[in-house]
């Protein structure tokens, strides 16, 4: 492969992420490094709670069907698989992949697992006056209900994975872009204060961590922004230079489309201050970033800058929050939105008097006030009658047993309720939250494993 440019391709943007764009990145990316990225905030918080429940457990739900999916062909071209899907558990999953290897009969297959992000006993044994940043709580108060506590790790952590000669590196908490900063300070040598170039990988990892909405993914809207082929959407990768600059691309003949409109959307995606975006490795700076259209489905990434890093992490806390009780049901026919109404208030009344008018709660009617709410002005401007309505009645209470009244309230409609009621559900399940402490760096220990087929 070219060592003046580094190639690496996302094959997942969630945990629930498609499959075959990232089998078809593996078969004929010509990567260096395929990226899957599989963790939102409270993912690792559920993945705690599995994980207390079954001790094998805890990590992603698809790594190992992703594992069969592209670990051949990636041993075949040479490329490095890199992921957070081992999410609570990284070191099970080092082993799940070992397994997947072993079924596909490639037992020389070794597995980097990277720990030190679970920072719950340390948390609770000295930070229990740390405010959360959300709220004016310390984590002293939210310690009872505590599940996780999990740093977000930067790509210092990954270098002495990168380092062996691993085939596939799981991660645990690991800040996205970081995922990609990290091949990238590897390939090229990058020193852990370049901050214009880890700046700059920031923000390739950035374009890249969210994989298909930078394809057109979350982008399309038809009749203003087009997008060709979006049932066999691509998957994008990036040719990136020693400097830092990049070309961010999609393997030719993939749907979907990667153009300065794609990249423009997902450069501002969930970025606060683009002048100081806050990472483990550096404050990237993207004030500055230009794109332009290179050819076709090639987006050039130049201006990307950062600055010092600060002396803290962010981590993640996961915590019980209550339940949240629904139940729904639908109406159809000539004055389906008056019925739908009726069975809503029926229930707000009766759930009053059996007093839940102090918890959170939504009462909406689906495909009328559900997403805008009551007051939008579509939804007063609305000029006839929907033919059907479904009535979603939603209360987060602290107990499962009021969780379950609420829901039972909801499908009672069937006798106690108006006319011609159907398809009612019910579901109860457990809230967990996420908040965020500030937590010094130098109170965090990383390590590594190396696995094999003969053990560690």
């Amino acid at each position: 492969m070219d060592h003046t440019t580094l190639r690496i391709g996302a094959g997942a943007g969630y945990s629930g992420d498609r499959i075959p764009p990232a089998i078809e990145l593996a078969d004929k990316g010509q990567l260096d490094y395929l990226v899957f990225e599989c963790l939102a905030e409270r993912t690792i918080a559920l993945a705690q709670l599995e994980r207390s429940h079954r001790p094998d457990a805890g990590f992603d739900a698809l790594l190992t069907a992703r594992m069969r999916a592209v670990l051949p062909a990636c041993i075949r071209h040479g490329t490095r698989i890199l992921s957070n899907m081992g999410a609570a558990n990284p070191l099970q999953a080092g082993y799940a992949v070992l397994a997947v290897a072993e079924e596909l009969g490639l037992p020389h297959v070794k597995v980097a697992v990277v720990l030190g992000d679970d920072v719950l006993t340390t948390l609770c044994a000295d930070g229990l006056s740390l405010p959360v940043l959300e709220s004016r709580q310390t984590l002293a108060d939210l310690q009872p209900q505590l599940i996780s506590a999990n740093a977000y790790l930067g790509a210092e952590a990954l270098l002495p994975a990168l380092q062996t000669d691993a085939h596939v590196i799981i991660t645990g908490r690991v800040a996205d872009p970081a995922l990609f900063l990290a091949p990238l300070m590897h390939h090229f040598g990058w020193a852990a204060d370049d901050w214009t170039r880890l700046g700059k990988g920031v923000l390739v990892g950035h374009l890249l961590e969210c994989a298909a909405q930078i394809t057109g993914g979350y982008f399309a809207d038809p009749g203003y922004k087009d997008v060709p082929d979006m049932a066999s959407l691509g998957f994008p990768l990036a040719e990136v230079s020693a400097s830092g600059d990049a070309v961010i691309t999609k393997v030719a003949g993939s749907g979907g489309c990667v153009t300065v409109a794609t990249c423009t959307e997902q450069l501002l995606y969930e970025i606060e201050n683009p002048a100081r975006y806050l990472q483990p490795d550096v404050v990237a700076d993207f004030s500055q970033v230009q794109l332009s259209q290179a050819g076709p489905d090639r987006v050039q990434i130049t201006g990307g800058n950062g600055h010092p890093r600060t002396d803290t992490l962010k981590v993640t806390l996961g915590y019980r929050d209550g339940f949240i009780g629904e139940g729904q049901i639908s109406y159809a026919g000539v004055g389906a939105q008056a019925r739908g109404q009726l069975a809503l208030d029926l229930v707000r009344e009766r759930l009053a008097q059996s007093g839940y008018a102090e918890f959170e709660s939504r009462y909406d009617l689906i495909g009328v006030n559900a997403i805008l709410g009551p007051d939008a002005p579509d939804a007063q401007a609305a000029e006839q009658e929907p033919a059907e309505v479904r009535a979603r009645v939603t209360l987060r209470v602290p107990t499962l047993q009021l969780a379950q009244h609420v829901a039972h309230e909801v499908e009672a409609l069937y006798l106690n309720g108006p006319a011609g009621g159907g398809g009612a559900t019910r579901s109860v399940r457990e809230v967990i939250a996420a908040a965020a402490v500030l937590m010094p760096r130098s109170a965090i220990r990383t390590s590594t494993v190396l696995l094999n087929a003969e053990g560690h």
